[in-house]
């Protein structure tokens, strides 16, 4: 499918101090790249116990494929709640996740939830007792902290907001609630600083609810703001309801006149039955097929996503019925793990293009031929581009690189990390393509051909 026309797609602009998402333009960094964002939820904390990632865990993010995350800040440590206090160092701590994302060429988002206060989410819309006046507070030490910092890039405002026992319906609560609470947190913010993104979601619906197979409510109704991006989670393992419910997406973000960037997807994974079993209901093969389906239909709408959570398995919730289950992509029973599961983990790093000096017309990874196809059109006016390849997972075997009809390039891990030139036209310099094994990414300085369609393909094996 064509981006221009199929989707709502985010601009990061060339100005240097603002942000803006028109619905007709392509996602774009300072520089005025074509960027899709991938990456992971980072968990500050979990039951009681902190976490603090290093600079060698961005560096397995990125070999992931991630160029972004996001941070699930904790309203306990961050405002004046019942049951909260100001934490500075939090605070620190956070500087330390941002700035080794940074040097990992990773842009950050903050997520606020509600854990670690006694909070009710009737009182919070009641709002007796000035509750938004204080959640706004916890943010404003967010928002003035990181005002000047680029690559902190944007703020999801509310996490998976609920009505829970509310004499309302879904959409009441969207219309009366929801919407004027983001046009109020979005006006605060702009008198500190107006040149970063709103990532929005809808109301999370209580157990047992769901329209057409979907937890989330239909947001039908614009927030008039400028730059919001429509941020859902998708945790959807009945394939029937993947297609309409990232399309349903595509019409909310119609609506809102923003772009959309899935916030979290993923369904969580079982100790038994999953982890420990090929086959079966809830087997890895099963799970390899609505992920699969998922990545593949993100991709084809050129949609961003975070997957939930970049974490190990030392603990396990229990809410489903098939017993303990979690979102860590980790096995090892330690928070920060490193062992991980394949049958997710491959899925997630799969090839895309990255950061693209153009526009990404349309890109496409097939997993039964391990072969990514991207159309775009060249623009060297904008600096270099990114492809992530993720060949030590998917290409074992080597890789070839073919530049429209200008060059052919593989590389054979047995004969070094070079790319080899197979094909090259006179006016191609393959000079400017260059594979860094590190980061499992091909940097193409220049394209062979400027302001001009081409396509891309990266396919498995060597000439």
């Amino acid at each position: 499918m064509n981006f221009k026309t199929g989707l709502l797609i985010l601009l990061f602009t060339a100005l240097p101090a603002a942000w803006s998402s028109p619905a007709d333009n392509g996602l774009r960094d300072p520089e005025g790249r074509h960027v899709i964002p991938r990456g992971f939820v980072i968990v500050t904390s979990y039951r009681n116990t902190d976490l603090d990632f290093g600079a060698e865990d961005y560096l397995r993010m990125v070999r992931l494929g991630a160029n972004s995350q996001v941070i699930r800040l904790e309203l306990g440590k961050l405002s004046r709640f019942e049951g909260a206090t100001v934490d500075p160092s939090y605070l620190v701590r956070l500087d330390a996740l941002v700035e080794h994302a940074k040097q990992a060429g990773i842009t950050t988002v903050f997520k606020m939830t509600t854990y670690g206060v006694k909070f009710s989410w009737e009182g919070f819309w009641a709002n007796e007792n000035k509750e938004h006046s204080t959640y706004i507070d916890a943010w404003k030490l967010i928002w003035e902290r990181y005002q000047n910092e680029p690559y902190v890039i944007g703020y999801d405002l509310v996490n998976e907001p609920r009505k829970l026992t509310m004499d309302i319906s879904y959409d009441d609560l969207v219309k009366e609630h929801l919407i004027p609470l983001y046009q109020r947190i979005i006006d605060e913010h702009n008198q500190i600083s107006p040149d970063k993104l709103y990532l929005l979601q809808s109301i999370f619906q209580n157990k047992g609810h769901k329209t057409d197979g979907i937890q989330y409510t239909e947001i039908k109704y614009p927030v008039n703001r400028d730059n919001v991006v429509f941020a859902p989670h998708i945790y959807q393992k009945n394939m029937e309801f993947i297609t309409p419910e990232l399309e349903r997406f595509q019409n909310e973000g119609s609506v809102l006149k923003a772009p959309i960037f899935i916030g979290e997807w993923g369904y969580p994974t079982f100790r038994y039955g999953t982890d420990d079993s090929v086959f079966g209901e809830i087997g890895q093969l099963e799970y390899m097929k609505f992920y699969i389906h998922t990545a593949q239909e993100m991709d084809r709408l050129g949609m961003g996503a975070i997957k939930a959570w970049f974490l190990g398995s030392k603990s396990y919730g229990n809410f489903l019925p098939h017993g303990e289950s979690t979102w860590a992509i980790f096995t090892d029973d330690e928070l920060i793990g490193d062992t991980e599961r394949k049958y997710i983990t491959d899925i997630i790093a799969r090839p895309y293009p990255q950061a693209i000096a153009g526009d990404i017309e349309s890109f496409f990874f097939d997993f039964a031929t391990r072969t990514l196809t991207a159309k775009i059109t060249t623009d060297n006016s904008l600096g270099s581009s990114r492809i992530f390849v993720g060949a030590n997972r998917h290409y074992p075997d080597g890789f070839t690189l073919s530049i429209g009809d200008s060059l052919v390039l593989s590389q054979d891990p047995i004969h070094g990390d070079r790319l080899k030139v197979n094909k090259s036209h006179p006016y191609a310099s393959a000079a400017a393509i260059i594979w860094d094994p590190i980061r499992q990414q091909i940097i193409i300085e220049s394209w062979p051909v400027d302001k001009q369609s081409i396509e891309i393909k990266l396919s498995p094996g060597t000439p």
